[in-house]
């Protein structure tokens, strides 16, 4: 097999393969895999018919994700042939990324996988949200992040506006980057600063939506993310400076008021293991996270 590299003139062979599935999870995302294509060294290739995506983890390990357009009776050989390819190449997985249906197909094919090859990868399990409470947080259990919200609204002299002239994208690259210089170089910040900036420079391509919030003429906070299907929309980015109090709470409900109230569930994406991220996410009480496995056999 022989891959190449992710790029943006790439989109319209991903999303010929992407979007007759229905995922939950922000992974199947052309944006996403675009976003991460340096970090992750996504490349693809086609075999039998179906798209393969080889890419790492942060880690330095390589994978597969699982295959898209696939022939069902031809799926055997298709992972038969990835086997060996990851034999040859001495990659460290087979699979990860992977769906609940996907794992199922593996075990019907392979009668005697083990337990041991499979395992979840809860790092990466994805948080999703009902809109309608994230733009409401009406309950006693989103109480507080009300509370946070309108002690921005009235505390700031704010102002929202969308991510589309030259101006406010250049405001928000500025913005990037002067918080990623109180990063202390962190690999996975750094590459994700260049993904923005990436995704802001092919915004017309790629079909992506943002907004930033301004206070005093000076952003505080910039999201972008994109809708994926009539029921689910994933938030991509989200920045904020903890400067302003209750400023996350705002911007986190005013996206997705503003730009999805017309979906249904919100993907905000993974904790990746970071215990101060997953506070945050499991705070605002996910309607699911959407699990993804390692299939490493």
């Amino acid at each position: 097999m022989i891959f190449k590299r992710l790029m943006i003139e790439d989109k319209d062979i991903f999303e010929k393969f992407i979007y007759p599935y229905r995922f939950l999870s922000c992974e199947y995302s052309f944006t996403t895999l675009y976003m991460w294509r340096e970090a992750c060294d996504i490349c693809f290739t086609t075999h039998k018919g179906a798209l393969i995506i080889k890419k790492k983890d942060f880690e330095g390990r390589y994978y597969f994700m699982q295959p898209l357009g696939y022939n069902k009776e031809e799926l055997k050989e298709v992972i038969d042939a990835l086997m060996d390819y990851k034999t040859e190449t001495n990659m460290h997985y087979l699979f990860k990324d992977l769906d609940e249906s996907f794992m199922e197909e593996i075990r019907d094919i392979y009668d005697d996988i083990k337990d041991i090859c499979i395992k979840e990868d809860r790092d990466n399990f994805d948080y999703l949200y009902e809109a309608e409470k994230l733009i409401k947080l009406s309950g006693k259990k989103l109480h507080g992040k009300k509370n946070h919200y309108n002690s921005f609204v009235k505390s700031y002299n704010y102002e929202v506006k969308d991510i589309k002239e030259a101006e406010v994208i250049g405001d928000v690259i500025v913005a990037a980057e002067k918080w990623y210089k109180g990063s202390n170089n962190d690999y996975v910040l750094y590459y994700e600063l260049q993904g923005i900036k990436d995704v802001l420079k092919n915004m017309e391509i790629i079909n992506i939506k943002g907004i930033a919030v301004y206070v005093d003429g000076k952003i505080v906070a910039f999201s972008l993310g994109e809708k994926l299907n009539d029921n689910l929309a994933v938030i991509h980015i989200e920045k904020g400076d903890m400067d302003y109090s209750g400023v996350y709470s705002f911007i986190n409900k005013t996206f997705v008021d503003r730009c999805f109230s017309e979906v249904k569930i919100i993907n905000r994406e993974q904790d990746l293991g970071i215990a101060g991220l997953r506070k945050s996410k499991l705070s605002y009480y996910p309607l699911k996270l959407e699990k993804k496995y390692i299939f490493s056999c």
